[in-house]
C-alpha cells in the first residue's frame, strides 16, 4: 500500500502562560512512501517522528495536511477503519489472556462479510505464528515469556489481518543489545515476506540504517532528509544529518576555505578541485567521518594523541585538535597498523569523499568537490 503524506502539520497550544506561539510537533511533511517498502523514520527524542506515526495510524489529528492510502483519502478515517497494524513500544499484550488469545483477538472483533470462523480463526492464527516462528509458545501467557517473545507476539497481532499498513513505534528499545539485533533482523525478514508497507520508529540511527529501504531523519518536527540509508550517510544535506547518523560519531572541526584549500585550523588538509572556479575565502564547519583518517607520518592534519581504544579488528585512535569543536577526535583505523603511542602527536591524511563541509550561518552542506594533496589523489 502506498501512503502519501501531504503537507502534514500538527500543531499544540502552548502551555507558558506568557507565550500563546504555537508549539510545531510536526510541520509541512510531505512524502509519497512506496508501495512494500519499510521505512524508517528517524531523529532525536522530541523531534515529531511518533506523532507522525500516531497521526497516520489516525490515533491523532492533522492541523492541517491530508493522509493518503492508495487513492483513498484517510485524514478523518478512525484508526479502525483505516486497516493498519499497530506494535507500540510497550508491547501492549493482555496479560491474562495466552499467546494465541492475544494474536486472535483482533479476529474476533471483525465484523459482517469480513467475520471469521472459528477453524479459520485458528488457521490464521497459526500462520502467522510460524512466520514470527511462536507456534511452539501458543499456550503460554505474556508473564512467561522474554521481552523478544512479548515483541514477537505483539507483531503477531498486529499482522494477523495482514494489515494495510504495518506501524512500528520504537519496538525494540526494551531489548538488551543482542537481542534487539536479533529481533531487528527477524522484522526485516517477516516484512519481506509479507511484503506490506511498514513505517520504523526509532532514535537509534543503527537500526534505522541496517533495515531500512529509505529513511527519513527528522528535527524539531521538520524532515531534515530522506533516502537509501547509505546514500543518506555519504551524502548528508546538512550539519545535523551528519552528526546524528554514524558510530563513532562524526568530527566537526572549524575549518576556512582559501587558497584553493580547506584549512583545519592553520593546516592545509585538503585541495579543492583544480576544476572548482576560485572561492572567496569563507568560514565552514568540516566534518569528518572517523573512517576519513589515514594514519600518515607526513600527513597535513596533526593532532595530540590521547589514548588508543582496541577494538578486535579496527582501533580508536582518541586525539585532540584546538580547532575540534569536540573535546576528543575518534578516528577509525585498521589493527594492522603499527601505532607509535610513545609520540604524542599523530599526523594524518583525510580520504576526501569522508570530508563534509558546511556553512557556518546556515549550517547546510557546501558542496565542493575535494582531493588529496598527493599526486592522484586518495579515495
Amino acid at each position: 500500500m502506498e501512503v502519501t503524506l501531504q503537507d502534514l502539520t500538527k500543531t499544540y497550544p502552548s502551555r507558558s502562560k506568557k507565550s500563546r506561539e504555537l508549539v510545531v510537533a510536526v510541520k509541512d511533511f510531505n512524502f509519497k512512501i512506496p508501495d512494500g517498502t519499510l521505512i524508517g523514520l528517524l531523529g532525536p527524542s522530541g523531534c515529531g517522528k511518533s506523532t507522525t506515526l500516531n497521526l497516520i495510524s489516525g490515533l491523532q489529528k492533522p492541523t492541517k495536511g491530508k493522509i493518503f492510502f492508495g487513492e483513498e483519502d484517510v485524514t478523518n478515517l478512525l484508526p479502525e477503519h483505516r486497516g493498519i497494524g499497530l506494535v507500540f513500544q510497550n508491547y501492549a499484550l493482555y496479560p491474562h489472556l495466552t499467546v494465541k488469545q492475544n494474536i486472535l483477538f483482533p479476529l474476533e472483533n471483525l465484523k459482517g462479510k469480513d467475520k471469521l470462523s472459528k477453524q479459520e480463526m485458528a488457521e490464521k492464527a497459526m500462520d502467522i505464528a510460524k512466520l514470527v516462528q511462536i507456534e511452539e509458545l501458543m499456550d503460554r501467557k505474556p508473564g512467561e515469556l522474554s521481552g523478544g517473545q512479548q515483541q514477537r507476539v505483539a507483531i503477531a497481532r498486529a499482522l494477523v489481518k495482514m494489515p494495510r499498513v504495518l506501524l512500528l513505534d520504537e519496538p525494540l528499545s526494551n531489548l538488551d543489545a543482542r537481542l534487539r539485533l536479533q529481533t531487528r533482523e527477524e522484522i526485516r525478514r517477516i516484512q519481506k515476506e509479507t511484503k506490506i508497507t511498514t513505517i520504523f520508529v526509532t532514535h537509534d540511527q543503527e537500526e534505522a540504517m541496517s533495515i531500512s529501504d529509505l529513511i527519513v531523519v527528522m528535527n524539531k518536527g521538520i524532515v531534515q532528509q530522506i533516502g537509501n540509508p547509505q546514500a543518506v550517510y555519504d551524502n548528508p544535506d546538512s550539519l545535523f544529518v551528519a552528526k546524528f547518523l554514524g558510530t563513532p560519531p562524526i568530527n566537526v572541526f572549524e575549518g576556512q576555505i582559501k587558497n584553493q584549500h580547506l584549512y583545519i585550523g592553520e593546516e592545509a588538509v585538503l585541495q579543492l578541485d583544480p576544476l572548482t572556479k576560485e572561492h572567496t575565502p569563507r568560514k565552514v564547519f568540516a566534518a569528518v567521518r572517523p573512517e576519513a583518517f589515514v594514519l600518515k607520518e607526513d600527513g597535513p592534519l596533526s593532532c595530540k594523541l590521547s589514548g588508543v581504544e582496541v577494538m578486535g579488528r579496527d582501533v580508536s585512535v582518541v586525539s585532540t585538535n584546538s580547532a575540534s569543536l569536540t573535546p576528543k577526535i575518534r578516528s577509525i583505523i585498521s589493527a594492522e597498523n603499527k601505532l607509535e603511542t610513545a609520540n604524542p602527536v599523530i599526523r594524518f591524511a583525510l580520504r576526501p569523499k569522508k570530508v563534509f563541509l558546511f556553512d557556518k550561518e546556515t549550517e547546510k552542506r557546501i558542496y565542493v568537490n575535494l582531493v588529496s594533496q598527493s599526486e592522484g589523489g586518495m579515495a
